[in-house]
């Protein structure tokens, strides 16, 4: 397949059956995919992003149907998936007897984190492929999330075939939600907000406790990093790139902005995208403007975190 480009999701489709990798877009960035029910397919995932291995998987599903033959669901489980599914919720859930999948999907848990994705070729993939697909994001591991088909490309030195499906619109990965009896933890911020899961179950979403072992993507104290360094809620020093947020950042080569209009959703879309481009111009050190932490601003201010910490 000579052009990653003009991969089709029939190609995609017999890649993946074939126990090889192509990654795909989704709603929320795109996905390095793989057959989740075999093993070398699924390990060939750690191997090209250099992914730790205790670090589980979130596994994508055509429908819901796809979904309970994985994992069992308990009636919130299922109100959740009908209230949010397809969309950007990864929701951890037991393993079924027989459910197939390889146990380095899950590092070894007993657990899964299962999600629908809301992309119309995902869709088709995942129903071509007829199994469900193991999707991180398609990046080196620690790396910045791709957004678009490009930086997959790059990312990877043009070795992965890329299912193109143009820009993604939520631009942050999916909220992963684990779901303990009536219990609602999250384990991951992410394109859902918490204010959202609770209006739709109206029940409390817990937090996960610092330090908490990794029971989900995401959990990695440095993760979603550019080559960059970054500093948060500051404005810039002389020489440094500045991501902004709102009306009043000064424009110039090495100034983008998440939003001048301030909107988190539109902040959210744009957050990979533009420290990828910040990054790309050689940019050392990028500051960083205060983010609000309502709303979308949770999940993009964990990413940044994490983006910001000590590299592993």
């Amino acid at each position: 397949m000579s052009d990653p480009f003009q991969t089709t999701v029939e190609q995609a489709a017999t890649l993946l059956r074939a126990g090889q990798l192509c990654a795909f877009p989704t709603e929320t960035v795109y996905g390095l995919g793989a057959d989740a029910t075999n093993p070398d397919a699924v390990l060939a995932i750690y191997e090209t992003k250099g992914r730790p291995r205790f670090n589980p998987l979130i596994v994508h599903c055509a429908d819901l149907a796809m979904a309970e033959r994985l994992a069992t669901f308990s009636p919130l489980a299922r109100q959740l998936a009908h209230s949010f599914w397809p969309g950007p919720l990864s929701i951890v859930l037991p393993l079924r007897a027989g459910h197939g999948l390889t146990d380095i999907v899950t590092a070894g848990l007993d657990t899964v984190a299962l999600r629908v994705p809301d992309h119309p070729l995902a869709l088709d993939l995942l129903r071509a492929a007829d199994r469900p697909l193991a999707a991180p994001s398609a990046n080196p591991s620690g790396k910045l999330s791709p957004t678009t088909a490009e930086q997959v490309h790059r990312g990877f030195d043009g070795k992965v075939p890329v299912l193109d499906g143009g820009p993604c619109k939520a631009g942050v990965e999916s909220t992963i939600l684990a779901v303990d009896g009536d219990r609602l933890v999250q384990l991951r911020a992410g394109a859902l907000s918490r204010q959202q899961i609770e209006d739709a179950t109206g029940r409390r979403v817990e937090l996960a406790e610092a330090g908490a072992a990794i029971a989900a993507p995401g959990m990695l104290l440095s993760h979603y990093a550019p080559n960059a360094g970054l500093r948060l809620n500051t404005t810039p020093m002389p020489g440094e790139a500045y991501l902004a947020f709102g009306p009043l950042a000064p424009h110039n080569s090495l100034v983008r902005n998440l939003s001048e209009a301030g909107d988190l959703h539109e902040a959210a879309r744009n957050l990979f995208s533009m420290l990828h481009e910040l990054d790309a111009m050689g940019a050392q050190m990028i500051a960083v403007a205060p983010i609000p932490e309502t709303g979308l601003g949770e999940a993009i201010n964990d990413r940044l975190k994490r983006a910001a910490a000590p590299r592993a």
